[in-house]
C-alpha cells in the first residue's frame, strides 16, 4: 500500500455545489456567505473522511487556447458566474490560506488538467491519489492507486471496477467513450444516435476505437454505421478535447502539499467575521450548542497565496 495519500479537491466545482445547495445564507449586514460556509464544510468533511497525508484545492486558471482552437463553442453554453458567488471567492481563498490548505491554479489551464498533472507527479512519487470531483472527465485518470471520491458525504469511492460498472467501459476507454457520446456539460457534440450504452457496447465489441474504425463496414446497424462514418472527424477531434494533460508540471515539491495544522487564531477570526460562530468555537476548542450560522439555510451539506509547487 502507498505510504502517502494525496487528496485533490476540485475547488470551482465545490464552490458551485455549495452555492446552489445552500440558499439565502448571509451575515447580519447582508454579505452572502452560503458558498463559503458550504465550501468550508466540504473541505472539513473530506479531510475527516479520507485523512490524507497531502492535499490541495485546485481552481480553474482559464480555458486553454488549444481547446478553443479545436472547438470555438467549447463550454460556450455556460452562464456567467453569479455575482453573489464570485464575491465569495475572496473569503474562500482566505479560509484556505488560514487552514493551510495548498492552492493550485495554473494560468490559462483548466482545473482538470492541473489535477491530472498533479496526479501523474504524485504517482511518480508512489502515492495514492483521491480526486474529489463530480466531473466524469476525471474517470480517465482512475487506476489501481487513483480513485474518484464524491464531494458530498454520501456516495462511493470509484476505482476501476466501479467506473466500469457505472459507464460500461474501463477507465482506459473513458476518453473514447466520451468522444463518441459527446459531453453536453462542456458543449462537445458527439455522434448522433450514439448514447452512453451504445458507445459502451461498441467499445466492448470492438475492443477500442481503432478496432471500431477498422471493422466499421461490418457493423450490422446501418444507421449507426453511417453516423459513425460521417462523424469520424468529430470523434477524432473530441479525443483531443477530452484527453487531459498530464505534462503541465515537470516536477513537484512534494512537501508543500503535506497536510499541516491550521492557523487557529487566524481561522477563528475569519469565522467570527463571517458569523460562523459554531465553527469559530470549534477552532478555539470551546464546545457549544449546535447552531446554524446567521441567516436562513435550505438544502443540506451533511488564489490563497498561490503555492509555488513546481
Amino acid at each position: 500500500m502507498p505510504a502517502n495519500t494525496l487528496l485533490l479537491m476540485d475547488g470551482t466545482n465545490m464552490a458551485y455545489r455549495a452555492f446552489f445547495a445552500i440558499r439565502e445564507l448571509a451575515t447580519r449586514a447582508g454579505r452572502p456567505t452560503n458558498a463559503v460556509f458550504g465550501f468550508v464544510r466540504l473541505v472539513r468533511q473530506l479531510e475527516a473522511l479520507w485523512q490524507p497525508s497531502h492535499w490541495a484545492v485546485v481552481f480553474d486558471g482559464g480555458t486553454p487556447a488549444a481547446r478553443l482552437n479545436l472547438l470555438p463553442t467549447y463550454k460556450a453554453q455556460r452562464k456567467e458566474m453569479p455575482d453573489a458567488l464570485r464575491g465569495q471567492f475572496a473569503p474562500i481563498t482566505a479560509f484556505l490560506e488560514r487552514a493551510r490548505v495548498p492552492v493550485v491554479r495554473l494560468a490559462a489551464e483548466e482545473a482538470d488538467d492541473a489535477m491530472a498533472s498533479l496526479t501523474a507527479r504524485a504517482r511518480d512519487a508512489g502515492a495514492e491519489v483521491l480526486l474529489a470531483t463530480s466531473d466524469k472527465d476525471m474517470f480517465q485518470l482512475v487506476s489501481e492507486h487513483v480513485a474518484v471520491v464524491p464531494t458530498t458525504t454520501g456516495g462511493e469511492k470509484l476505482g476501476p471496477e466501479q467506473i466500469h460498472a457505472r459507464t460500461g467501459v474501463p477507465p482506459e476507454r473513458i476518453v473514447e467513450w466520451l468522444a463518441l457520446t459527446g459531453d453536453t456539460v462542456d458543449n462537445i457534440p458527439g455522434v448522433p444516435g450514439v448514447g452512453p450504452k451504445t458507445a459502451a457496447k461498441l467499445l466492448a465489441q470492438y475492443g477500442s476505437l481503432a478496432g471500431l474504425w477498422a471493422q466499421l463496414d461490418q457493423l450490422p446497424a446501418e444507421r449507426t454505421r453511417q453516423a459513425l462514418a460521417e462523424h469520424r472527424a468529430v470523434v477524432e477531434r473530441n479525443l483531443a478535447l477530452i484527453r487531459l494533460r498530464t505534462d503541465l508540471l515537470e516536477r513537484l515539491d512534494w512537501e508543500l502539499l503535506r497536510r499541516q495544522p491550521p492557523d487557529g487564531p487566524a481561522l477563528q477570526s475569519l469565522f467570527e467575521e463571517l458569523e460562523f460562530h459554531k465553527l469559530a468555537r470549534e477552532v478555539a476548542g470551546v464546545a457549544g450548542p449546535a447552531e446554524k450560522p446567521a441567516g436562513r439555510q435550505s438544502g443540506a451539506l451533511p488564489p490563497a497565496a498561490q503555492m509555488e509547487l513546481f
